[in-house]
């Protein structure tokens, strides 16, 4: 592009960085979308955690950026999509070590649902994040463990929480498309700023 317009490629750059600026000040903050939602019918979104990779640094610094999980290094964000699997709300970037409850605590999700009457269905790693045993808002399944089969009716209702949250993949997969996803360096805000501009790109590719 620089070459092609006869301008220096810190003009380019310079032209992509405030062009993504722009883009990413536009995805919704996480209070108006869930008002959205209510707004429009909704009565739950889904809620998940996902790793994009990033080119390892040299450094103990970088540790902390390492995903047990998936064994990468890499930056976690949390996401919100409608029943639908639409994206509708991205995190800021986090290291990828990472757990989706920290995250959730962080960004206050349990108090913005309750405040917009909605519910969510997530998978066992947000088990603890919602402990009301009478009124809970977000829905996690059952766990079996050493000393704890899982029953034929939990086994039933993980089934069916499976269905409902299979959406919020296909909403991850269409973000994930972007090859510029696949070159990303440990930058966090760098990072935040281009996922939220992708989200807006996404958003308009998914609705058109």
């Amino acid at each position: 592009m620089a070459g092609g317009n006869d301008v220096s490629e810190s003009t380019v750059r310079r032209w992509r960085d405030e062009l993504i600026g722009l883009l990413a000040a536009q995805a919704p903050r996480l209070d108006r979308v869930l008002k959205k939602v209510v707004k429009q019918g909704g009565e739950v979104v889904l809620i998940d955690g996902t790793l994009i990779r990033t080119q390892r640094r040299t450094g103990s610094a970088d540790r902390q950026n390492y995903s047990g999980k998936h064994r990468t290094h890499g930056l976690h964000f949390l996401a919100l999509t409608d029943e639908k699997g639409r994206l509708i709300w991205i995190s800021a970037a986090r290291p990828g070590s990472t757990h989706d409850n920290i995250a959730a605590r962080h960004d206050h999700i349990l108090a913005h649902l309750r405040a917009a009457g909605l519910g969510a269905l997530a998978d066992l790693g947000f088990r603890g994040l919602d402990n009301d045993i009478l009124e809970p808002v977000i829905v996690t399944g059952y766990a079996a463990s050493r000393t704890h089969k899982l029953t034929p009716g939990e086994k039933k209702a993980n089934r069916v929480l499976a269905v409902g949250r299979a959406p919020v993949e296909h909403g991850f997969a269409h973000l994930k498309n972007w090859r510029i996803l696949t070159k990303l360096h440990t930058d966090p805000a760098h990072d935040t700023q281009l996922l939220r501009a992708l989200l807006v790109l996404t958003n308009l590719e998914v609705n058109r």
